[in-house]
């Protein structure tokens, strides 16, 4: 029975896990792009809303 080849190094693996657990932060704060798709595309979603909410009043 053949095994198949890791699509990344057993060393690499370990190295990201142990990168991410030394972050402490929140959990969906921890990559790079985290930040913008937790934090800024919500608070513009919630702008637009409230921009256009006020537009209709006009």
């Amino acid at each position: 029975m053949t095994t198949e080849t890791p699509f990344r190094p057993r060393e690499k693996l370990i190295d990201h896990q142990k990168y991410f657990q030394s972050i402490h932060k929140h959990t969906y704060l921890k990559g790079p792009l985290d930040k913008v798709t937790s934090v800024a595309i919500p608070i513009a979603f919630r702008s637009y809303l409230t921009v256009s909410y006020w537009a209709r009043d006009l």
